[in-house]
């Protein structure tokens, strides 16, 4: 989760996420990193991405959990936007999605953030997980080029109204398939703004993610938030 715009990957502890429900039993053939890849497998090895040394909450730079990674991610692959894709991740963190979708096998893989201690340790993870991902360090409006997906978890606005929009500007800019984490209430924002760009949302799933007490303003040990997975595709 960018936030502000640099995050996916924050606080030291593990977050939880509400399970997504029963799986479909679809699995990707990935001899490069041995069995095939189902999600269970695949979170097991974003579980590895490390988060955020010390995240700023002026970027709102929470981690975004294993668990939803995966589920985004492998959702993305059975819709196929991932294998054989050129995909950009917005405000990638620690690069949890960046890594993930490499191991789904997206034929190029670039992630962007304006944090350049992020970036630092989504080298890394790849690096440690065998994976090849491009990570730049840039504001998202200064993203340039052509992408088949974007994957992206950007601020949900709760220290800067309106953070989320840059991301969905560009997102719709680049690629013509979003996949994108969003605060569950802004939902009906969000499909507005798609709608109201020539996209339309094809698949939609509600989680809930707990957040850990991480900054002194954090009243309680944790806070659950209400969280969408929203697929959405340039209308042909």
């Amino acid at each position: 989760m960018q936030h502000g715009a640099g995050c996916g990957g924050g606080a030291a502890a593990v977050d939880r996420v509400q399970p997504p429900g029963p799986l479909v039993p679809v699995l990707y053939g990935m001899s490069a990193f041995g069995p095939p890849m189902d999600r269970k497998r695949l979170e097991i090895m974003l579980q590895r991405v490390p988060h955020h040394p010390s995240p700023d909450p002026a970027l709102e730079q929470y981690a975004t959990p294993a668990p939803l990674a995966a589920t985004l991610l492998f959702d993305a692959a059975m819709q196929g936007d991932m294998e054989g894709r050129s995909v950009a991740d917005l405000g990638c963190g620690t690069g949890i999605l960046s890594i993930g979708a490499a191991l789904l096998g997206a034929s190029r893989v670039l992630g962007i953030d304006i944090d350049g201690a992020s970036l630092e340790v989504a080298r890394e993870a790849a690096s440690g997980l065998g994976v090849d991902v491009d990570f730049e360090m840039m504001d998202v409006a200064d993203l340039e080029g052509a992408f088949d997906t974007v994957v992206m978890n950007p601020p949900f606005g709760a220290q800067r109204r309106g953070a989320d929009r840059p991301f969905l500007q560009k997102a719709i800019e680049v690629a013509s398939v979003i996949h994108g984490i969003h605060n569950g209430p802004t939902v009906a924002f969000v499909r507005s703004f798609l709608e109201g760009s020539g996209f339309v949302i094809t698949h939609l799933r509600e989680l809930e993610l707990s957040i850990p007490h991480m900054h002194d303003f954090h009243e309680k040990e944790r806070r659950a938030i209400p969280v969408a997975l929203v697929r959405s595709e340039r209308r042909a």
